[in-house]
């Protein structure tokens, strides 16, 4: 299957790049990191708590395959409407530490938009940790699913 996300990890760096156009308006894509039903849909997990707000915080879970809930949480320090969000990311109880994650927004057309999402670890070692999980293959399944949600709302 083609990955139509491109995820970008420098040698030696402590960052990791993720670019994607969608045929979606911007509009409705930046809904899709902001509304906590589509969060809910497009990234199979459950909102817990979720207040869309400078300084604002989320709380999201999901069993991993034994059956236990694995929890994320994080603070949204700042966002644009449709432009940026930058918030911080915590998986609980992994070895990764909480990470800064820069959501940029770009309106291509009335109907395409693009996402770049720079994600800067902690270290270089927290950054490879999680690139030895399936990483790219969860991006890449999150965003197919995403805009293959969003295209049967519109």
């Amino acid at each position: 299957m083609e990955q139509k996300t491109n995820v970008i990890a420098e040698d030696g760096k402590q960052d990791i790049l993720i670019k994607r156009t969608f045929d979606l308006p911007v509009e409705l894509l930046f809904k899709a990191y902001t509304e906590p039903k589509l969060i809910e849909q497009w990234m199979g997990i459950k909102v817990l708590k979720f207040n869309f707000q400078k300084h604002g915080s989320y709380q999201f879970s999901t069993p991993d395959p034994k059956g236990n809930e694995i929890g994320f949480n994080g603070t949204i320090h700042d966002f644009t409407t449709n432009q940026k969000i930058i918030r911080t990311f915590e998986m609980e109880n992994m070895p990764f530490g909480v990470q800064l994650e820069i959501y940029e927004f770009e309106k291509l057309t009335e109907a395409t938009s693009r996402l770049k999402q720079q994600i800067i670890y902690q270290s270089k070692n927290h950054r490879d940790q999680n690139l030895k999980l399936p990483f790219k293959q969860g991006v890449n399944w999150a965003h197919n699913r995403l805009e293959e949600i969003l295209t049967k709302s519109k």
